[in-house]
């Protein structure tokens, strides 16, 4: 399920700024904490990857459930 979400601009006298909210739902499933940092891939025009650091996913891992091994 997708999320349409605006791309927002906010220009000043000597310089711009490019905004993309997301959605509760999404940053709440993610488990985003406030202030964290991430970094912005572009893998096409089409397409851009959002990396979060190591250190902010490994708590996440670690709440997965194992695997079966079969």
């Amino acid at each position: 399920m997708g999320y349409p979400t605006k791309i927002q601009c906010i220009k000043r006298k000597s310089s711009e700024q490019w905004y993309v909210n997301f959605p509760a739902a999404v940053a709440q499933t993610a488990e985003f904490q406030q202030g964290e940092i991430v970094e912005w891939l572009l893998d096409d025009h089409q397409n851009f990857v959002l990396k979060r650091s190591d250190e902010a996913v490994a708590p996440l891992k670690k709440k997965l459930p194992k695997k079966k091994s079969s």
